[in-house]
């Protein structure tokens, strides 16, 4: 399970990478780079999952004897989630200007500009 687990979160990153060198339009690009993102909560959930662990949660007031979760690595997951989804906003609200302005996604044309 780890090795695929590791597997997976590094293809979607590779995909996503290349997606982003690739596209000829700034909204795949941010598709993109939000495919990458999503390789990082693959590994960072892929790093903290344990075998038959329980949840950290102790409701009789003592620790259990028995193997718990690290809670760490699921708060980064979430906030890598959220600060994900704020990039990709950011992002998509800057293209959105970008073809208001100068009326092309394409980022050849951009660099044509002179300003």
């Amino acid at each position: 399970m780890g090795v695929l687990a590791y597997a997976v979160a590094g293809w979607l990153v590779i995909v996503g990478a290349l997606g982003m060198l690739r596209s000829r339009n700034l909204v795949q690009a941010t598709v993109a780079l939000s495919v990458a993102q999503s390789g990082t909560y693959v590994f960072l959930l892929a790093i903290g999952y344990q075998w038959s662990a329980t949840a950290p949660v102790f409701s009789s007031g003592s620790p259990p004897t028995n193997q718990v979760v690290d809670p760490v690595v699921q708060a980064m997951a979430l906030t890598d989630i959220v600060v994900s989804a704020m990039v990709t906003a950011l992002l998509l609200a800057l293209t959105i200007q970008i073809e208001k302005t100068h009326r092309t996604l394409d980022p050849d044309e951009l660099q044509r500009l002179k300003g």
